[in-house]
């Protein structure tokens, strides 16, 4: 069975003003997921299916059907606020989605299969695709999930702190945990992060999550159970949100299988600040002139 790569896509509205005003960073005008969904199809997956907004639908389709069609299916589901709430009623003051492992619940009838999650505004580069295809098509299981593990010093801006999931990794290559750290940032030969008042050192090889999961279909029925625990915790807050780390926690805490962290040396980039836009267009750059890809992905 083909894997599908899920792309969450449900908050690209609202940071960019509208669909057609999604930032190119191209030559041609590609936005960063066209780069994914290319690397995607180069590594062999045959279904890309985008989390999105139902009010963005239209502007959406009219941007990515044309230029995919022919190339990968395409199917797109909706992140509405009360979806699988199950009778939960949306609390007073409550304007978002309930987060990223939310978007996965509202995928559940349109993926069987396999499957890849990333960000629409991440790049990932071609090693992470080819890496998440081969776990896919080879040793994905109901009770072996994985997550693509990025070299934190890849990650990192130039123009300010980023927060990044740092990985606990067991000696077998599995995760153990995931640590948010908060305002990460290269000083001199260290890499830092601040919680509260201190400083702490961390290592320039560790392996941090960029939201790059694959899963097998199993996961639905864990996050739909988990998900009305959330509710029952945390869904009067108005800002809480339900996200993918915390299946993952649960996943291994629970006992219901592992998580590999497969370890990629890709570059990874995208635009936490403004000032990142120019370096992202720099960095694309290259790779078309290395040959690594094309001045038009969909000519």
């Amino acid at each position: 069975m083909q894997p599908t790569l899920l792309i969450l896509a449900a908050g690209m509205a609202s940071r960019y003003g509208s669909m057609k005003q999604i930032q190119g960073f191209g030559p041609s005008g590609e936005t960063i997921m066209d780069y994914s969904i290319y690397d995607a199809i180069r590594a062999g997956f045959k279904k890309v299916v985008f989390i999105i907004r139902k009010d963005f639908a239209n502007d959406f389709k009219e941007i990515f059907e044309p230029k995919l069609k022919g190339k990968i299916a395409v199917d797109f589901v909706y992140q509405d606020m009360d979806a699988h709430l199950d009778g939960y009623p949306i609390p007073a003051g409550r304007t978002k989605p309930w987060g990223t492992a939310h978007a996965i619940l509202c995928a559940k009838d349109a993926i069987k299969e396999p499957f890849a999650v990333i960000n629409a505004d991440d790049f990932y580069g071609r090693d992470a695709f080819e890496k998440a295809y081969g776990f896919l098509t080879g040793d994905c299981g109901d009770r072996l999930y994985s997550i693509i593990g990025y070299q934190l010093s890849k990650t990192l801006s130039d123009n300010g702190s980023v927060s990044r999931g740092v990985c606990e990794v067991d000696a077998a290559g599995n995760l153990l945990s995931i640590a948010e750290r908060t305002k990460i940032y290269q000083e001199g030969n260290t890499i830092t992060y601040e919680e509260g008042d201190k400083k702490y050192e961390v290592p320039f090889d560790s392996k941090v999550s960029m939201n790059f999961w694959c899963f097998a279909p199993s996961v639905f029925a864990y996050t739909k159970q988990w998900f009305a625990e959330f509710l029952r915790d945390h869904g009067t807050e108005a800002k809480s949100e339900f996200f993918i780390p915390i299946i993952g926690d649960r996943f291994i805490k629970e006992g219901k299988g592992s998580i590999r962290v497969i370890p990629t040396d890709a570059q990874w980039f995208g635009v936490t600040y403004k000032e990142d836009a120019p370096v992202v267009q720099a960095s694309l750059n290259a790779l078309i002139a290395k040959g690594d890809y094309p001045g038009n992905l969909w000519k």
